[in-house]
C-alpha cells in the first residue's frame, strides 16, 4: 500500500446533510426487481432516502439474462427529467445505464440545467458476464458525460476501457487505473475489488484533487460467497448517493454502504428470487419487528448501534467463518448456560408481573425454553468439552443488571431490560445464518450444528411477540416510565455486546 493510502475506520460522529434526500436515479427498467431503476428504488429507501426514476431503457429480462431491450425515444427521457426537476428538489443522482448516444446527449444537458449537488454516474457499459450494453458509438457522449459527474463507479472491465488500459488482474493495477481515470475526469473514482480473484474484496476512493484524506482512500472487506450479486453495482452507486446526500462525505457515505451491501449480499439466499444470478437483499438490516413511530423504533436506534459493534466483532466473524478457536467458543458456551440459568429466572419474574394471562404465559413459556431447549444444546456440547471455568465479570454484570430490573416491581422496565437478549440476539442469529447458508453451507465447518439453530422461526415469532409487549408497554407508560424502561433497554444492549466480545478478552 503506498503513502497515500489510507484505510477507513469507523467514524465517532457523522453530520447530517439531509436526512432524507431526495434521490433521482436515471436508468434502465428491470422487470425482475434484481437490477436497474428496481434496484436503485430499493437501495434509495434502504439507506432512507426518497427515491424517484427516470426510464432510460425497458428490458425484458430474468435472473438468467436479458432477452430483449426497447429504448424509448430520447426526447421522451427529456420530459421525464424535465418534469420531474420543475416540480421537486432533487438532492442527488444516480445515472445508470443510458445505451445510446442521443440518449446520453439529454442527460448531458438536463445535469448542465438542473445542476443537482451529488452527481454519481455507473458507466453500465460492459455486464459482469462480459456482455457489451453501451454502443461503441456512444462511448465519445460518454467520455463527455464523465466530468459531470462527482463520482464515478465503474466494474473492473469499464475502468479498463475508460483509462484506456488492459483489464486489470491486481488490485495495485486496479488503482493506478482509477488514478489514471480521476486525473482526466477531475471525479471521483470508486475502485471496487469484488471482480477480482481471493477471499479479500476491497473497495477504494481515488481522488487526485485533494479533496479525500488522501489520494487513496481504501475500505477493505472479505469476498462473501454466493451466486445472487444481479444488480449490485447499480446497488452500490445508488446507496453512495443516496448516503453523500445525507452525509456530505464520500468516505463516511462509503463507511455506511460498503457493510451495507456485505449484508445483502449476505443474507440473499433468504430472498429465494429466479433460478438463476438472483438478486441482493436491500432489505436485509431492517429488525425481526419494527413499527414506524412506535416505542420499539425508538428503543431501535440504540439496538441498531450496538447491533453494529456486534457484527464487527472478531468473535463474530471468526464465528460466521469457522476459524473461531474451540476455547472461544466453549467459553462463550460456558457463559451462556450460566446466564440463561439466571435469565430464565427473571422471566419467570415477568410472567409473574405481567398484567395479562396471555403476557404471563409467554414470558413463562419463555423461561422453560431457556431452561429445557437452550440450556440442554448447550450442555451437549460442553460435555464433550473440558470444563471452562465459573461465573465471568461480564456474565455476573448482566446477570445482575437484570435481577436489578426484575426487583423494581416495575413490569414495563424488566420487560425493556430483557428485549435485547430477543431482539439483538435474533439479528444476530439471522445474520450469520443467512451468510452461512449464502457459503453453501461448507462442509467441515466446525459450528455448522450450532448456525443451524438460528434458522428457528419460533424464536423470531418469540422475538416479534416481545418487542410487542414492550412497545405496548411503553405506549402506555408515563415520560418517567418510559425513561426508565430505555434507560434499562440500553444497558442491556451494551452488556450484550460485552457478551458476544467476554471469549476474546478470557482467552
Amino acid at each position: 500500500m503506498s503513502s497515500t493510502t489510507v484505510q477507513l475506520q469507523p467514524p465517532e460522529t457523522t453530520a447530517t446533510v439531509r436526512s432524507v434526500p431526495r434521490v433521482l436515479s436515471i436508468a434502465g427498467s428491470d422487470p425482475s426487481g434484481g437490477a436497474g431503476i428496481q434496484a436503485d428504488l430499493k437501495s434509495i429507501a434502504a439507506l432512507g432516502g426518497y427515491g424517484m426514476a427516470a426510464i432510460t431503457a425497458l428490458t425484458a429480462q430474468n435472473t438468467r439474462g436479458v432477452r430483449a431491450v426497447h429504448v424509448p425515444p430520447a426526447a421522451f427521457l427529456a420530459q421525464q427529467l424535465d418534469a420531474i426537476s420543475e416540480d421537486i428538489t432533487v438532492d442527488a443522482v444516480k445515472i445508470g445505464m443510458l445505451g445510446e448516444a442521443a440518449v446520453i446527449e439529454v442527460v448531458r444537458t438536463w445535469l448542465e440545467k438542473a445542476r443537482p449537488a451529488v452527481v454519481v454516474l455507473d458507466p453500465v457499459m460492459v455486464a459482469t458476464s462480459g456482455d457489451r450494453l453501451l454502443q461503441e458509438s456512444a462511448e465519445a457522449a460518454l467520455g463527455d458525460l464523465l466530468p459531470l459527474a462527482d463520482l464515478i463507479t465503474p466494474n473492473l472491465a469499464e475502468l479498463a476501457l475508460l483509462a484506456g488500459g488492459g483489464l486489470q488482474s491486481t488490485w495495485v493495477g486496479a488503482l493506478d487505473q482509477g488514478r489514471c481515470l480521476a486525473r482526466t475526469t477531475g471525479a471521483t473514482i470508486l475502485v471496487k475489488g469484488g471482480h477480482l480473484a481471493g477471499r479479500d474484496c476491497p473497495d477504494a476512493l481515488v481522488d487526485t484533487s485533494g479533496r479525500l484524506s488522501a489520494e487513496v482512500v481504501e475500505l477493505p472487506g472479505e469476498r462473501i460467497a454466493t451466486r445472487n450479486s444481479h444488480g449490485t453495482g447499480c446497488s452500490l452507486s445508488s446507496a453512495m448517493a443516496t448516503m453523500q446526500a445525507r452525509l456530505g462525505d464520500w468516505e463516511a457515505s462509503l463507511r455506511e454502504v460498503k457493510p451495507w451491501l456485505a449484508g445483502a449480499l449476505a443474507a440473499s439466499d433468504r430472498l429465494s428470487v429466479g433460478t438463476g444470478n438472483g438478486p441482493v437483499h436491500h432489505f436485509h438490516h431492517q429488525p425481526v419487528f419494527r413499527a414506524e413511530g412506535s416505542f420499539a423504533q425508538q428503543l431501535w436506534a440504540d439496538a441498531e448501534d450496538h447491533l453494529g459493534q456486534i457484527h464487527a466483532l472478531p468473535f463474530i466473524r471468526s464465528l460466521a467463518a469457522g476459524t473461531l478457536p474451540e476455547s472461544e467458543f466453549a467459553y462463550y458456551l460456558a457463559q451462556d448456560a450460566i446466564y440463561l440459568a439466571g435469565y430464565s429466572r427473571v422471566l419467570a419474574r415477568a410472567s409473574a408481573l405481567a398484567p395479562t394471562e396471555a403476557e404471563q404465559l409467554f414470558w413463562a413459556r419463555s423461561a422453560q425454553q431457556c431452561l429445557e431447549v437452550e440450556s440442554g444444546l448447550h450442555r451437549s456440547w460442553l460435555n464433550t468439552r473440558p470444563a471452562q471455568g465459573g461465573l465471568g465479570p461480564v456474565t455476573k454484570a448482566y446477570v445482575d443488571h437484570l435481577t436489578a430490573a426484575s426487583a423494581s416491581g416495575s413490569y414495563a422496565v424488566l420487560a425493556a431490560a430483557v428485549l435485547p437478549c430477543f431482539w439483538l440476539y435474533a439479528e444476530v442469529g439471522r445474520t450469520l445464518h443467512a451468510a452461512f447458508v449464502a457459503a453453501g453451507e461448507p462442509a467441515g465447518h466446525p459450528y455448522a450444528e450450532w448456525l443451524r439453530t438460528y434458522a428457528d422461526e419460533a424464536f423470531a415469532a418469540a422475538t416479534r411477540r416481545a418487542v410487542a409487549i414492550v412497545d405496548d408497554a411503553g405506549r402506555n407508560a408515563s415520560e418517567a416510565d418510559r425513561a426508565a424502561m430505555a434507560t434499562a433497554f440500553r444497558q442491556s444492549c451494551r452488556l450484550e455486546v460485552d457478551f458476544f466480545d467476554a471469549p476474546r478478552l478470557h482467552c
